[in-house]
């Protein structure tokens, strides 16, 4: 799910991102991440079940990008499971990671 207003657009990740389907949700959001009409990305991870080591370089690449392309890219709503997994690669340190609500504040900017 996409949502988009003047500044920034959201992405909603939804059940497992894994090996056989990070590369499409990469491009996805790289695809975001190079579009005119954004000044970044958010990536909603409310609805997250399980992420694996291809899921976690998929969103490195993302936020690689955006950093190439001088646009933001935050990640809410992060699960405590999927949280601790940040907190083990300390991709929690590299990561801007939004608390519940900051998003909508974000949004509306």
């Amino acid at each position: 799910m996409l949502v988009k207003n003047e500044s920034m657009a959201m992405i909603q990740a939804q059940g497992s991102l894994n090996a056989s389907n990070a590369p499409d949700f990469q491009g996805r959001l790289t695809a975001h991440l190079e579009s005119e009409v954004s000044f970044g990305l958010v990536v909603d991870l409310s609805q997250l079940e399980s992420l694996d080591s291809a899921g976690l370089i998929a969103l490195v690449a993302a936020l690689q990008r955006s950093r190439m392309l001088g646009k933001q890219l935050y990640l809410c709503s992060v699960p405590p499971g999927i949280r601790m997994i940040f907190e083990l690669t300390q991709l929690d340190r590299v990561f801007e990671i939004l608390e519940e609500g900051d998003q909508s504040t974000l949004m509306a900017a």
